[in-house]
């Protein structure tokens, strides 16, 4: 059954462009997303824009690094030293091979790294075909930038008119990358023509559902947008 496979999209993208920093995959907006689904008997693929190798944001591991050193150890820790999953980031499949008649929903994991390599044409098109196919599209985070290129079968972007949320610009201040991204999410969106929320607060839960698409705002959204994929499936 299609509904019951997701295909989880991931970035390839490990450093910045302006600044020395490195990126990647925010570790647990794939993860949180994957306990959900895997734990609801879903079968997750990982794929990304060009395939091959996922790095990781170091600072994702920061916290659940934290967690581990005063006496428990986080979800996001536990599948890090986990060989098996950890494995399915080093050869991922090209966005471009994923066939979306195999699969019930797409959702694109954020990360820093998504900002330079998400608006690729070959992303583009696939996130265009989940959506004319009547499949879910969901995304978290800075995932929400492989949206500002899709577009339906008539051409139209699949943002636009519709209520998303993404990573915000205070919040892109507020961790301070708001000189080192090559964008600002949340103008990018509205441009996009999408009405665009946010929480009142930074860095709080916020999920937006509109029919088949669904986004949220920051890592604190990625477990909640996975039950919202799983309710819609």
């Amino acid at each position: 059954m299609t509904e019951q496979r997701i295909l989880c999209v991931v970035t390839n993208a490990g450093e910045y462009q302006a600044v020395g920093f490195r990126t990647g995959l925010w570790l647990g907006e794939l993860t949180h997303f994957v306990d959900v689904a895997e734990e609801a008997g879903f079968v997750c693929d990982i794929a990304s824009p060009a395939g091959g190798f996922v790095p990781i944001d170091p600072e994702s591991l920061m916290m659940p690094k934290a967690a581990d050193a005063v006496g428990f150890e986080s979800a996001v820790q536990k599948r890090y030293r986990d060989r098996g999953f950890m494995d399915r980031l080093q050869d991922t499949m090209p966005v471009s091979e994923a066939d979306p008649a195999r699969y019930g929903a797409i959702y694109l994991a954020g990360g820093h790294g998504t900002m330079f390599d998400f608006t690729s044409d070959a992303l583009a098109e696939v996130v265009g075909a989940f959506w004319d196919a009547g499949k879910i599209v969901s995304a978290v985070c800075h995932g929400p930038a492989g949206l500002l290129e899709a577009r339906d079968a008539a051409g139209k972007p699949i943002v636009g008119g519709r209520r998303v949320t993404g990573f915000s610009w205070r919040e892109e201040g507020l961790a301070e990358r708001q000189e080192a991204v090559p964008f600002n999410l949340e103008e990018r969106l509205e441009e996009a023509g999408a009405d665009y929320s946010k929480a009142a607060l930074p860095f709080i839960e916020h999920v937006v559902e509109d029919e088949r698409l669904i986004t949220g705002q920051n890592p604190k959204s990625a477990t909640a947008v996975a039950k919202a994929v799983l309710a819609h499936l």
